[in-house]
């Protein structure tokens, strides 16, 4: 269906679903099409210029039904029915005798009230009401109503003059029926927010019932909180009833309320109260009824000690101040104590100062009405109340079934030292637009703001002065101003109780305490975040934090990486370490067995292995240990032109080609050693040899043909000859030599472009697991700690912080101390973390 009010956009939407159809290639039934309608048929209902009408035929089929003579009869009546309820006003109430027809272990009898009900129904379908469409912007208005048996509500919508958009009604079941008239009332609300949830998004609930002060009371029981949290969701507006300005609605209207507004506010609401203490406690029990039927109880429990006396005035106060809430103009209060009664009165003197205390309490707040009276009833008359304020004084809090249960902290006349200076940041802060419509009602300038500030304030309520927001983990959670949600994370997370959990953790936690700001998870998680001990203990990264810098060589022996392996076990002549140097175009490896590391055994093998053997190179790469760092051995590079560098801070990555020579070395002693592990000098020659003539998986040559250009004669080869040596010449052999040396620079270049292809690769692979974090110069870090730093399991993982003096490249930063001081080498992105202070 394509609706539209404007003839021009109606013909460009049909436009755009033919483009549609005609897209997908879907096709249409000519016979079930229909252009240009001014009304129709959908769902069932009849959809024309006026509104939403109810299908005629389905009201003739009720009209000219015979009166149902059994009891499936009844059932097709009221199915019927039931599908045109949203145009019957008070159906449930009108139906009730059809209802009660159908009930099992009774038999059928159409009485004279079935007779009445049913013509009633006949009457209402003649002429059903035309529902409106909603008007987006204007608020819909719902109108309750509630009888001992059945609920019903109106949604309308008031634009000129007021029109029904939907009647709901309901039949109370089983315990619904004992409910009091507050909990019927708040029960009819629920039930047409849950049936109409896509109506409520701004709904004021328009009704004389004090419905809306009982609701954001924090003490109710059982069901009621339960009802109350569920409705704070749709931000409902309660509003006194007013005039009504449709006719359609009379009907509906005239028994909501007595038809006299004026007679109904000034009818009196009688309290009464009456206060118990004994051994087990004290508590006290009230019970204000209204007009209409309207009955509050309220069971309050005091959580110090009071006398009798004390805890008869107590019950009056707390009274008093319902009613106070409720908007109570005239009020007449009983009581069953004799000495309160007359102190108030004036027929009694007060003479105890606790007791005066109380009386000029009574006095101050009856001056809130515009008529106030108590007067002494006997026991027996006022055995409700007193039965409450029993059950208060001797059960636990929660166990009896009053309205509103309320464990009462400290005595009414306990003065509190208001902080002057905390109630002004609570008005400046997030708070102070939601006290101000709650207290008094004020609203922004700004349209939309207004409207989004009424449909938040509908989850909050003031309690003693301080706001409250309503929850799910718990009924009323504190609202706290900026000052004070830091003094509650600070003690939450590193408190006496405090464990330094995680940010979503510790929001939860501040949740079931109590606790309540707009910014919460937000907070907590920046709070874990700057948490020093957090920092400083937190999980090793995992995740490379730079993309792979992939190393080439442009020719053989033009860059080196060395290291040092060991300690081994201790060889003839002490040899317990091995330095290692290994070519990155060739991968051709030397090394040599040295008893100590010393810059000199350094710098000597390097001449002998590298610059005797293969000639000066351009760079040579190691790692940040002593011994490669000494002056001696750099002025002895800087002399022969070559280029030293050294690899970030444990991060042996950066030096890759020598770690994997060394792993492969020690991996090959390990095999060929087994048990004779002081053997492995005399083992050595035999692991190089195996690593010179293994083809390389990045340039799938050997070592020893990149450096010679032929393929060493194996010893196998010479125990069972193979076809070289079998067919072996010198003649043929130096012409052969001759065309091989010829042809080198072609398979040094293969090989090369051979391991360019295995680092893309790998670099493809190694770049899916990064995760970027890079750091600016200036930023504070943490380092990961050495291995030295790390004492026990207690130790932290982390230290610091420091600054980023210099962003060298590749991930490599050089670090300083707070106060300044330069920190030696550079350090890899991956061992560093952000410091957030």
């Amino acid at each position: 269906m394509v609706v539209k009010s404007s003839d021009d956009s109606h013909a460009l939407d049909l436009q755009e679903l033919f483009d549609t159809i005609r897209k997908y290639q879907l096709k249409l039934n000519p016979e079930k099409c229909s252009f240009g309608v001014q009304a129709g048929k959908f769902l069932g209902f009849m959809l024309t210029h006026r509104g939403i009408e109810a299908n005629p035929e389905r009201c003739s089929a009720i009209i000219n039904m015979r009166s149902p003579s059994s009891v499936k009869e009844v059932q097709q009546l009221t199915g019927r029915v039931i599908s045109l309820s949203r145009f019957l006003s008070k159906v449930a109430d009108k139906a009730l005798p059809l209802f009660s027809c159908l009930k099992k272990k009774k038999r059928f009898t159409w009485s004279d009230e079935c007779k009445d009900a049913f013509g009633q129904l006949k009457e209402c379908l003649g002429s059903p009401p035309i529902l409106s469409k909603p008007v987006i912007g204007l608020p819909l208005l719902l109108y309750v109503v509630v009888s001992d048996q059945a609920m019903s509500t109106v949604l309308a919508q008031e634009d000129g003059e007021q029109k029904p958009v939907y009647f709901i009604s309901k039949v109370f079941k089983g315990p619904e029926v004992r409910y009091n008239k507050i909990e019927k009332v708040a029960l009819a609300i629920l039930a047409t927010a849950r049936k109409l949830r896509h109506y409520f998004h701004q709904v004021i609930v328009r009704t004389d019932q004090p419905i809306r002060q009982v609701l954001h009371k924090p003490d109710l029981a059982g069901q009621m909180m339960k009802w109350s949290v569920e409705l704070s969701e749709f931000g409902l507006r309660y509003e006194p009833r007013g005039p009504i300005k449709s006719q359609i609605l009379a009907d509906f209207i005239l028994e909501l309320t007595s038809p006299n507004i004026t007679e109904v506010q000034e009818r009196p609401w009688i309290l009464s109260v009456d206060g118990s203490s004994n051994l087990k406690g004290s508590g006290a029990g009230i019970i204000l009824e209204g007009p209409d039927g309207v009955l509050i109880e309220q069971s309050l429990r005091f959580d110090f000690k009071a006398s009798n006396n004390q805890a008869e005035y107590e019950a009056l106060l707390v009274g008093m101040s319902l009613a106070q809430e409720m908007g109570v103009q005239t009020l007449i209060a009983r009581s069953d104590s004799q000495l309160v009664t007359g102190q108030v009165t004036g027929t009694f003197q007060a003479k105890d100062p606790q007791l005066a205390r109380y009386l000029e309490k009574v006095k101050e707040i009856s001056a809130s009405f515009t008529t106030f009276s108590l007067s002494h009833v006997p026991r027996d008359q006022n055995s409700r109340a007193n039965l409450l304020s029993k059950l208060a004084s001797t059960k636990k809090s929660g166990s009896n079934q009053s309205v509103i249960q309320e464990t009462l902290k400290k005595p009414n006349i306990h003065i509190e030292e208001i902080d002057v200076l905390f109630l002004q940041e609570e008005h400046r802060s997030w708070m102070g637009p939601i006290i101000a419509y709650l207290e008094h009602g004020t609203l922004p300038t700004d349209a939309d703001q207004a409207k989004k500030l009424i449909r938040d304030s509908a989850q909050f309520t003031i309690l003693g002065g301080k706001l409250y927001r309503g929850g799910f983990n718990m009924p009323f959670l504190r609202c706290l101003a900026p000052s004070q949600w830091g003094r509650v994370i600070a003690e939450i997370h590193e408190g006496v109780c405090g464990s330094h959990i995680g940010g979503r953790s510790l929001a939860n936690k501040v949740l079931r305490a109590g606790y309540f700001w707009p910014s919460l998870k937000a907070d907590c998680t920046a709070f874990v975040k700057r948490c020093d001990r957090c920092q400083k203990h937190s999980n090793l990264h995992t995740a490379p934090a730079e993309t792979l810098q992939s190393v080439l060589s442009p020719w053989p022996f033009n860059r080196w990486g060395i290291d040092i392996l060991g300690p081994f076990p201790i060889a003839v002549r002490q040899l317990k370490f091995l330095i290692v140097v290994v070519d990155y175009f060739t991968k051709w490896v030397e090394a040599e067995p040295i008893a100590t590391i010393s810059a000199e055994r350094v710098k000597y093998f390097m001449w002998k292995s590298i610059v005797c053997r293969f000639g000066v190179p351009y760079i040579i790469v190691a790692d940040n240990g002593t011994q490669f760092a000494s002056s001696r051995v750099q002025q002895f590079c800087r002399d022969l032109g070559i280029k030293m560098l050294f690899t970030s801070v444990e991060y042996p990555q950066s030096n890759g080609q020598a770690e994997e020579a060394n792993k492969v070395k020690l991996s090959g002693l390990k095999k060929c050693l087994q048990d004779a592990k002081t053997n492995w000098v005399d083992n050595l020659s035999q692991v190089l040899w195996l690593y010179h003539t293994t083809p390389h998986s990045s340039t799938h040559e050997t070592p020893f043909r990149l450096v010679y250009e032929t393929d060493a004669v194996i010893p196998i080869e010479i125990g069972e000859p193979s076809f070289r040596v079998t067919s072996f010449s010198e003649e043929g052999s130096e012409e052969g030599r001759r065309a091989d040396l010829d042809i080198l620079g072609e398979i040094q270049g293969t090989a090369h472009i051979q391991e360019a292809a295995a680092k893309s690769r790998a670099v493809k692979k190694y770049n899916s697991r990064v995760l970027p974090r890079s750091f600016k110069q200036g930023d504070l870090v943490l380092k990961k700690a050495q291995p030295h730093q790390i004492s026990n399991k207690l130790s932290p993982r982390w230290i610091g912080p420091y600054r980023i003096l210099q962003v060298v490249g590749n991930g490599a930063y050089k670090l300083q101390t707070l106060d300044g001081g330069a920190i030696p080498r550079t350090w890899n992105a991956t061992n560093l973390r952000f410091y957030y202070s």
